[in-house]
């Protein structure tokens, strides 16, 4: 959704190493889930790799260091954005730094451990107005990478003007020959039944789970920190 960066990070990966187009945040994830997948930087199968969209109601939520802004703090107010969450194999002493957050549209090291990139990009400090909550879709990047579609149609105008210039290859297309199911991603509102964290973890692992679990901002520490992605598919 912003302009491409090839500056290399701590975890000395650069973004100009992956397919990027701007304002296409949801295909850029796309196939960044899949090249992750092909460098043995995720797991071969993507059971680690959870592609989450964040979103509300209002399609309005304020994100900090995001490099499209033109504001010193980075701020953005965009009207939905995608980013991937890797929950690193399970067995790691260190539960926030084995869960790390790909952003090709931020400035914070790429990736950026969860609890830093929340803190950076969130700020938690700064209350929002209800209009302005956050909500996140959380879907298994598995199920993702077969039942995703978007034929783009979102970025154009009522004349049929691209409001972005599209990427060059063709659009993604799903398993199952469907053209376009991206609205069904970002209809994001908030959760209006109570489950528990565990019940939430077991449910995005479950493969029939297309479109994930939406997860309040304060849960999102909380469900990465007890999903266990060990033998994920193997239900």
């Amino acid at each position: 959704m912003a302009t491409e960066s090839s500056e290399a990070t701590s975890s000395s990966e650069a973004i100009s190493e992956f397919i990027h187009t701007p304002f296409y945040c949801e295909e850029n994830i796309y196939f960044l889930c899949k090249k992750l997948c092909e460098n043995g930087k995720a797991n071969a199968d993507g059971s680690d790799l959870f592609v989450v969209f964040i979103s509300n109601e209002k399609k309005a939520i304020p994100l900090w260091n995001q490099k499209a802004s033109t504001r010193a703090d980075g701020v953005v107010l965009w009207d939905y954005h995608v980013i991937l969450i890797q929950r690193k194999r399970d067995g790691d002493d260190d539960e926030t730094s084995s869960t790390l957050v790909w952003d090709m549209d931020s400035s914070l090291p790429f990736p950026s451990p969860l609890d830093s990139y929340l803190s950076e990009t969130t700020r938690p400090s700064f209350e929002l107005f209800s209009d302005f909550q956050r909500f996140y879709r959380v879907v298994h990047a598995p199920v993702f990478l077969r039942g995703f579609a978007s034929d783009r149609s979102h970025m154009k105008d009522s004349a049929g003007n691209w409001n972005a210039q599209p990427p060059a290859y063709e659009p993604v297309v799903a398993e199952d020959g469907t053209v376009n199911n991206l609205k069904e991603y970002m209809d994001i509102h908030a959760p209006t039944e109570t489950v528990a964290i565990d019940e939430l973890t077991k449910m995005v692992l479950r493969q029939d789970q297309k479109h994930g679990v939406v997860l309040k901002e304060s849960q999102v520490k909380e469900f990465f920190s007890q999903l266990n992605v060990t033998n994920a598919l193997s239900d």
